[in-house]
């Protein structure tokens, strides 16, 4: 349990190890830049809870609740102990006064999520529970309580309402293309949202080893004795700067339909996170709180997304994110440089000694 022992119920436990809670921590201390601006913008905004709250009607909130209250496992004292005591844990060390409820599906997929708009369900699969040990599986219920601190379980409602509504009027002219630009930008916002989690699960577990993992697992499988997680890692590197310019374009193409960042690239964000000035000053006490939020500035949340966005590009060895900084900086023979960026869309040229080669054999 957490650092003096006790759960939130009182009840004593002996834990395995001590670790640090945060009283009245805000979100602000752990969120993505671009995720943070984004719900400082929100809460600004008067009665937008409640607006999104009055179409809880139009949502599909109450099927949700029910679907899981009909057909998975409520954990409790009685079931999944386990689990609920890494919830109430979780909930201890973040400081979330009402434990929201816990529930386990059936489903081989490794999965956890957390919705609702009055109040946030987090729901994880058999397959996760099965996958994991104690204390990556920690990291994960970490990683749902700090999407229910955070609020995101309104908008991950609303992202699925939204795909489902895309679906419905696809007939109609361009009513799919206003829906799905909507979407695209909420899926943009919850990959953030995703790092931002990330960082929650490892505030509760304090141990970056099992949140990377975790994410291991859930990239290859129950299989540790095969994987070694600096080489997952290296993974996540040679994907950032792998390629020419066409597999620029791809990987944003690949990532668009997603809610979720790729598996390496969250282990690389978290651990370069985890290794931060940002996260030692956390885990020394230095951090936001909840009680300094409505002070809190749009403008400087914007500027500070703003600078995060520039740095991952200024900082990344991408090819397109790196004729980008140039592009920025004025750098020249930028026509050759994408010239040579896109070689891979051409023909190899032919082998020397072969026909058409000057050097050998006669032109045809």
């Amino acid at each position: 349990m957490s650092d003096d022992g006790h759960q939130q119920t009182g009840r004593e436990h002996v834990p395995g190890r001590q670790r640090r809670r945060f009283p009245g921590i805000s979100t602000r201390a752990y969120e993505h830049p671009a995720d943070r601006s984004a719900l400082v913008a929100l809460r600004k905004l008067s009665g937008f809870d409640t607006v999104f709250k009055g179409l809880s009607g139009l949502l599909p909130e109450r099927s949700l609740r029910l679907l899981f209250l009909s057909d998975s496992v409520r954990v409790s004292e009685r079931q999944f102990s386990h689990l609920h005591d890494m919830l109430l844990d979780a909930c201890y060390i973040l400081d979330l006064q009402k434990v929201p409820p816990m529930y386990v599906t059936q489903d081989p997929q490794p999965n956890a999520m957390c919705v609702g708009l009055d109040e946030p369900i987090i729901v994880v699969s058999t397959g996760l529970v099965e996958l994991l040990d104690e204390e990556e599986m920690r990291a994960v219920v970490g990683h749902e309580v700090g999407h229910a601190l955070s609020g995101h379980s309104v908008y991950r409602t609303i992202l699925l309402f939204l795909t489902s509504l895309a679906l419905r009027v696809a007939w109609i002219p361009l009513g799919n293309l206003a829906v799905m630009a909507i979407v695209t930008a909420l899926r943009e916002w919850f990959r953030k949202s995703e790092l931002s989690a990330d960082r929650a699960g490892l505030l509760v577990g304090q141990d970056v080893q099992a949140s990377m993992r975790g994410l291991m697992k859930i990239a290859g499988g129950n299989h540790l004795h095969e994987m070694n997680v600096d080489a997952f890692l290296e993974q996540a590197e040679e994907y950032d700067s792998g390629g020419d310019l066409r597999d620029s374009v791809l990987k944003i193409l690949n990532v668009l339909p997603r809610s979720h960042p790729f598996t390496t690239v969250r282990a690389a964000e978290l651990k370069k996170w985890a290794e931060s000035r940002d996260y030692q000053r956390l885990m020394d006490g230095h951090y936001p709180r909840r009680s300094e939020d409505p002070d809190t500035s749009v403008s400087d949340s914007f500027r500070e997304s703003a600078a995060s966005y520039a740095a991952d590009v200024k900082g990344s060895k991408d090819p397109l994110m790196k004729l980008v900084t140039d592009l920025a900086g004025g750098a020249g023979d930028l026509g050759g440089r994408v010239r040579r960026g896109f070689d891979g869309f051409r023909s190899p040229p032919p082998a020397d000694g072969g026909p058409g080669d000057a050097r050998g054999g006669d032109k045809e």
